[in-house]
């Protein structure tokens, strides 16, 4: 069998300094603005207990960090935040940020750790949430959170462990760590996976949707893309997805589950926002199609011009209003869910309002929480990236 050909030297260069090299730009960033006077947490009203552990390993990955709002009444929702960094570097501390903005919104967060490819490849990081998942379940209460109303939350590979969670806690899985997370009884009421990459397998489909589109694929943006599918999965880039959806590709299992896989335990609504400029722009699209066939609430929502995890900037208006829209999200369907007990939904039927009640950007549902098929948006607007193909418009890169 000949062998095959090595990778010319700039490709071999580029792998070996670019993953670093963005690493250090998020870590550098995350600290600098950590240091400034208005990065306090107290000052904006939230404390932060730091580096609880969350399993007895004694591992320093098996941490986690609370923020909470300092004055609080009653018990809170709870946020179950998961880091990005294409599932090899970053940790909760260069994502302080995601955990203040949503304290500060009047949550209680619960920012993870989890051990990181390629020391510890897939499903390392899905078996380190199952255990954090039940240890935030039953000691929420013990921070000022409740339990029953619950998000789960996360940037890039974080959102598609966000995702993972979600759908194990729904449906049966034949993975030990799915059955734990599906064991400890509880159902997010939203997940909010922003920037997500929600199938990592068959990374090259990016290029080959943009080369059918007529569009340039920087070899830069698949290149990365290239790289979080090796280094996690640990197999090569050009291995074929498995007949058999696992998840490692969440997108993937959602899109061949049946509607009666979720009528015991119905999907919590889904908001998905991604920059125009991501190329992971058409995974959100997919998952939001996904949900909705199977019944459940999602919004894809779209930010013209923004590239990969835009929203970190919390600076920048784009990042502001991003923010905003998954606050009103969030809490219009806490609301929904909490009114009919979906903490802790065995087969409960859900209503979700319909049309303006259903938040900002137009969600439509009927009753049971099925997706009404009218026209929203994005369907109306041929120029709105719902509408076209990722290839037509994802084209940034960061660390997903």
């Amino acid at each position: 069998m000949p062998a095959s050909t090595p990778p010319p030297p700039l490709t071999r260069l580029r792998k070996r300094v670019l993953p670093p090299a963005i690493e250090a730009f998020y870590r550098w960033t995350s600290s600098a603005v950590r240091r400034l006077p208005v990065a306090s947490p107290r000052r904006h009203g939230v404390e932060v207990i730091a580096d609880l552990p969350y399993s007895d390993s004694g591992r320093p990955e098996h941490t986690l960090d609370v923020y909470r709002p300092t004055d609080r009444t009653g018990p809170l929702p709870v946020v179950v935040y998961v880091h990005g960094g294409a599932f090899r570097s970053l940790s909760k501390d260069t994502h302080w940020i995601m955990a203040l903005a949503w304290a500060r919104a009047g949550y209680v967060v619960f920012n993870v750790d989890y051990r990181l490819a390629p020391a510890h490849r897939y499903p390392a990081a899905c078996e380190d949430l199952a255990v954090a998942w039940r240890w935030v379940s039953d000691h929420a209460a013990e921070h000022g959170g409740d339990p029953d109303r619950l998000v789960v939350s996360g940037e890039s590979a974080g959102g598609n462990l966000a995702v993972v969670v979600a759908l194990a806690s729904c449906v049966a899985r034949p993975e030990p760590w799915a059955q734990a997370i599906h064991a400890v009884g509880r159902v997010p009421s939203v997940v909010v996976p922003a920037c997500a990459i929600l199938q990592v397998s068959d990374p090259q489909r990016w290029t080959r949707r943009r080369v059918a589109a007529g569009k340039r694929a920087p070899r830069l943006v698949q290149s990365v893309l290239d790289e979080t599918w090796t280094v996690y999965s640990g197999q090569p880039v050009d291995a074929p997805p498995t007949s058999e959806p696992g998840l490692i590709d969440p997108l993937r299992v959602a899109e061949a589950l049946s509607p009666d896989a979720v009528t015991a335990r119905p999907l919590p609504a889904f908001f998905l926002p991604v920059g125009v400029a991501d190329p992971l722009l058409d995974d959100h699209r997919r998952m939001e199609a996904a949900v909705r066939r199977l019944g459940g609430v999602a919004q894809a929502r779209f930010y013209p011009g923004m590239e990969h995890a835009f929203h970190a900037f919390v600076w920048r208006r784009a990042a502001q209003r991003c923010w905003r829209d998954t606050f009103a999200f969030t809490a219009t369907h806490l609301a929904v869910r909490s009114a009919h007990g979906a903490g802790r939904l065995q087969g409960a039927e859900v209503e979700v309002p319909v049309g303006r009640e259903a938040g900002e950007h137009g969600d439509r549902a009927g009753s049971r929480g099925r997706a009404d098929r009218g026209v929203g948006r994005s369907e109306r607007d041929p120029q709105h990236p719902a509408g076209r193909s990722g290839a037509e418009v994802g084209g940034g890169v960061g660390v997903f």
